[in-house]
C-alpha cells in the first residue's frame, strides 16, 4: 500500500543520513530538516524532500526520526514538535536514535503530552557505517505500543533490537556499551602502537590479534582505520567525548568511579587539542603515539 504520510527525519548528520538511506531502501518517503541547510543536499540526493522547519514536519509526518547531537537538542526538538502540532492531528511517534542523558529523557517523556508526541527511545550501537548496512543494534525504551506502530521505521534502521523497558533504559544501556567500546578502542590503539615499537608490522600484528583471545569487533571496525591512518569519520571524536562526559556524570551521581572512562576522556581531550575533534574516533591512536613515558 502507498505510504500515507512521509516519515520525518530531524538531524541529517552521519547517523541521520545513515538512517535515511536505510529508510529509503525500505521504500519510505522522507521529509527532512536540519538547522544546517547544506546537510540537506545529500538527503535530497537520496530522494528525500527538504522541510523548511520542524513545524512543517509536525504538520505533515506521523513518525519522526530524531538524530540530533545531544539531549538539549532532543528536548528542544520535541518541544517544537508539540508546539507545532495541529489540534486535530493524531500524536506523532518520535523515534530518537541520539545518545542522551537517560534521566532527562525519562523526565521529558513524563512531561510531554501523550496526545501530542509518543516517544520511542532507540539509540543504536554501531558506527554510522554499520547503521547504513543494517548491522547496528537498537536499544528500545518507552511505550511498547508506539514502538510496534513504528515497526516499519525500526525494521529499516535497526533490524536487530531489544526493548529494555521504560524510556531512559535504552540510553543507560547505550552509555554502558559505549564505555566498553571506547576503552576497547583505546586498548587496541595502545596495543598497535606497542607492537610497532617492539618492531612488529602493525597490519600483520592486527591479523594475529584478530585470531587471538583478545579478538573483538573493534578490531574489525576500527583496526584497519588505525593501521592505514584513514580517519574519515564514521563517528566523531567530539561525539565520543560528549558520551563519555555523560557516563562520568551518571556514575558520579551514583557514587561510582570510572577510572578507565577517565583515562579515555584524557586521550580524547588530547585529540581535540591536536585539532582532531572532527575525525573518526579511531584517531585515538595518534594521541597514544604522542604520549611519552612518565618521568
Amino acid at each position: 500500500m502507498p505510504q500515507a504520510t512521509p516519515t520525518g527525519v530531524i538531524g541529517i548528520g552521519l547517523m541521520g543520513l545513515a538512517c535515511a538511506k536505510r529508510m529509503r531502501g525500505a521504500g519510505l518517503e522522507l521529509l527532512g530538516f536540519d538547522i544546517d541547510s547544506k546537510k540537506l543536499d545529500a538527503f535530497v540526493k537520496l530522494g528525500g524532500k527538504a522541510a523548511v522547519s520542524v513545524a512543517q514536519i509536525a504538520r505533515e509526518c506521523s513518525i519522526v526520526v530524531l538524530a540530533v547531537f545531544n539531549t538539549d537538542q532532543v528536548e528542544e526538538t520535541v518541544d517544537a514538535l508539540v508546539a507545532a502540532m495541529p489540534a486535530s492531528k493524531s500524536a506523532i511517534i518520535a523515534v530518537c536514535v541520539s545518545t542522551c542523558d537517560p534521566d532527562r529523557i525519562s523526565k521529558l517523556v513524563a512531561r510531554v503530552p501523550a496526545g501530542k508526541v509518543r516517544y520511542v527511545e532507540s539509540p543504536v550501537s554501531g558506527t554510522s557505517q554499520q547503521a547504513e548496512t543494517g548491522d547496528a543494534f537498537g536499544m528500545i525504551g518507552g511505550d511498547p505500543a508506539a514502538a510496534t506502530e513504528a515497526k516499519v521505521v525500526l525494521d529499516a534502521i535497526c533490524p536487530r533490537r531489544q526493548h529494555l523497558g521504560a524510556a531512559g533504559n535504552g540510553g543507560r544501556a547505550k552509555l554502558a556499551i559505549n564505555l566498553i567500546l571506547g576503552v576497547n578502542r583505546a586498548a587496541l590503539a595502545e596495543g598497535l602502537v606497542f607492537a610497532q615499537k617492539l618492531g612488529l608490522d602493525p597490519g600483520a600484528f592486527l591479523k594475529v590479534a584478530r585470531e587471538s583471545a583478545a579478538q573483538s569487533q573493534v578490531m574489525d571496525i576500527k583496526g584497519p582505520k588505525m593501521v592505514s591512518g584513514d580517519f574519515a569519520p564514521h563517528g566523531f571524536v567530539t561525539q565520543s567525548l560528549k558520551d563519555f562526559k555523560l557516563m562520568l556524570e551518571q556514575a558520579k551521581a551514583r557514587g561510582q568511579g570510572l577510572p578507565l572512562a577517565e583515562s579515555y576522556v584524557s586521550i580524547v581531550n588530547g585529540c581535540i587539542a591536536a585539532g582532531e575533534g572532527n575525525l573518526d574516533n579511531s584517531v585515538v591512536i595518534e594521541e597514544i603515539r604522542r604520549r611519552k613515558p612518565a618521568a
